[in-house]
């Protein structure tokens, strides 16, 4: 590919963002995308068979970017399960309030795919549920977190469901900053686990 193309297919990725953010992808056709970026209706096709193999690229990058991270933050934490729960949860809010877009996109357009698509990002999803819980499931077995029911698994959905609708309510100009924000969402989160003390050093808020 070459970078003229690379740029145009950036700038259909982009385009496509916003309109499923404003108005969902059923409700956005190619026109409206091309449209947006001074192309004809063909050029989409000269990227991408469809639509739907549009929805799906952008959907598995903003998946996949969000796991890098998040594998990333886990790695550099050390091996203090309290220092690992409190950088992913900043990974994860800190995606959802930087990027709110792509985030409300990959959360809820999802679920237009079908196939071996949906079963590629479902799949990327419980990965990041499993490696949540699995920090939880470690904490809670040396006695730094007390889950309610004794489930690393339910809790890691609540935790990623909460950090989740940051992208609905967030703004750059609102009440809180980014770094009261994110704070107050690895506080929450950990009491959530059952350790309500602040982790042992807070993670600085990722820029991703």
């Amino acid at each position: 590919m070459t970078s003229v193309e690379a740029r145009s297919r950036d700038r259909l990725l982009a385009a496509a963002t916003t309109l499923f953010y404003e108005r969902g992808f059923r409700a956005t056709s190619v026109k409206e995308i091309t449209q947006a970026c001074g192309f004809t209706q063909g050029a989409l096709y000269n990227h991408f068979s469809s639509k739907d193999e549009l929805l799906y690229e952008l959907v598995l990058d903003i998946h996949t970017e969000l796991e890098r991270h998040a594998l990333d933050a886990r790695s550099t934490a050390g091996p203090d399960p309290v220092a690992q729960f409190a950088a992913l949860v900043a990974v994860h809010a800190a995606a959802h309030s930087q990027f709110r877009e792509r985030s409300r996109v990959g959360n809820h357009e999802y679920r237009s795919l079908t196939g071996e698509r949906l079963a590629h990002v479902l799949a990327i999803r419980r990965r990041l549920r499993d490696q949540l819980a699995d920090v939880l499931a470690g904490g809670q077995r040396s006695g730094a977190f007390h889950l309610v029911g004794d489930s690393p698994s339910g809790t890691a959905r609540a935790v990623l469901d909460m950090c989740g609708l940051i992208s609905e309510w967030f703004r750059d100009d609102g009440a809180l900053t980014p770094v009261e924000m994110h704070r107050r969402y690895i506080e929450l989160a950990l009491r959530m686990a059952g350790h309500p003390a602040a982790p042992p050093t807070w993670p600085a808020l990722p820029q991703l």
